[in-house]
């Protein structure tokens, strides 16, 4: 049973100064639950464990996916899969923040991944910033959480010069570098979230500047902004599966960019192979007997009751939760019907006592450096809350 903390919420107008917007739902309910989750300092050690073990497995997933030439099956865009090799073969092509979403973990219920958010994950905001500034409002210290986001985050920016541990290398290593980062403009959400990862990078050290993504200027000779500044690094809150089957012109000249060292994008191509959720079938078969993973496949499952997914998608669109006889006992439609389907074994969520289910997401960068949760039904779709925790 999950265990809640009530407490004083943040009001619109001082979400608001804090740069949160989009704190009201479409029915007019509040997006920031006004509980805590509690957890033990024995339960978040096990998330941060969880995290590193299993980005571990995504990275040699990912090698033996592009060792076997496995693209199609986990539904890559084929125009992006020289992208993907060229970006996984050099170490300056880094990961910089993604967010694992998990049931259990609380109560004794083991963590079972549901899946990684590596390459355009939500909830950075919320979990960074919203998360603190719940704590201060009740007067509550702010080490009473695992949340450790902006410092991980801004170090791992400088492992981008450093590649190494040794972050103390940046300033000597450092020569300049320009940081582009740019969301699509109308998004209070997407925005805010690329503007707070510009913020960890200047904090790094690096220049930064933002542009929309529309006014963003491509060539084969590099990445420019509306002013014909041209930038080593452009960071895009805009995800790479769209690129390849959306702007294939695009597609092409970041390829042409990447090949030529003409700049680095981030989050780097092959963070594509980690989003598929086809990924999740190649780690079934290589570790069946992690006690983190659950069976996924690309055929439905045999005697078990079962998760439907796309390989791609979001927010719970076009997932189904089918029972041990077949019948499809939840489901929520979406836009992503086209892509390939997975089959995962079902895992129940951590549960409070009016029932409703919880998800917790862990984020990593380099490695685990933050919890959180969502919560709502049995699909969490884009109704579902954000939900705070507290260290007991």
């Amino acid at each position: 049973m999950i265990k809640l903390q009530k407490l004083n919420p943040l009001d619109d107008n001082k979400l608001e100064e804090l740069g949160f917007t989009w704190h009201t739902d479409s029915d007019g309910t509040k997006y920031i639950n006004d509980e805590l989750v509690q957890v033990t300092q024995e339960e978040a050690n096990e998330y941060y464990e969880a995290g590193n073990n299993i980005y571990d497995m995504f990275v040699e997933a990912a090698e033996y996916v592009i060792e076997n030439d496995l693209f199609f099956e986990l539904g890559i865009p084929f125009n992006l899969i020289e992208t993907i090799k060229k970006s996984w073969e050099n170490d300056v092509h880094w990961h910089i923040y993604g967010r694992f979403d998990l049931a259990g973990g609380v109560d004794g219920q083991d963590i079972k991944l549901i899946e990684f958010n590596a390459d355009t994950p939500t909830s950075l905001f919320e979990t960074t910033l919203l998360q603190w500034a719940l704590l201060q409002n009740n007067n509550m210290n702010e080490e009473k959480q695992f949340n450790n986001v902006y410092e991980a985050i801004s170090q791992n920016f400088k492992k981008l010069v450093t590649l190494e541990d040794d972050i103390e290398l940046f300033e000597e290593r450092y020569d300049g570098w320009k940081i582009l980062f740019s969301s699509v403009e109308g998004n209070d959400e997407e925005e805010a979230t690329t503007r707070l990862l510009q913020q960890m990078a200047t904090d790094a050290g690096f220049n930064t500047s933002f542009e929309y993504l529309q006014n963003v200027n491509f060539d084969e000779n590099g990445i420019f902004d509306a002013h014909d500044n041209q930038y080593e690094y452009w960071f895009k809150l805009f995800p790479w599966e769209d690129i390849g089957s959306d702007e294939p012109e695009l597609a092409t000249t970041l390829s042409n960019i990447i090949k030529n060292q003409k700049a680095i994008i981030l989050n780097p191509a092959y963070t594509l192979l980690f989003q598929s959720k086809g990924i999740m079938k190649i780690m079934s078969d290589l570790f069946p007997d992690s006690p983190y993973l659950l069976k996924t496949s690309f055929e439905p499952l045999d005697g078990v009751k079962q998760v439907e997914k796309t390989v791609f998608g979001r927010e719970g669109a076009n997932t189904k939760i089918i029972e041990i006889n077949g019948e499809v006992s939840e489901q929520v439609e979406g836009p992503y019907d086209n892509y390939k389907k997975v089959y995962q074994e079902y895992v129940d969520f951590n549960k409070d006592e009016k029932g409703e289910k919880y998800q917790a997401g862990v984020f990593f960068a380099y490695e685990s450096c933050g919890l959180s949760f969502r919560k709502g039904g049995e699909i969490l779709d884009n109704m579902s809350k954000f939900v705070g925790h507290v260290l007991v």
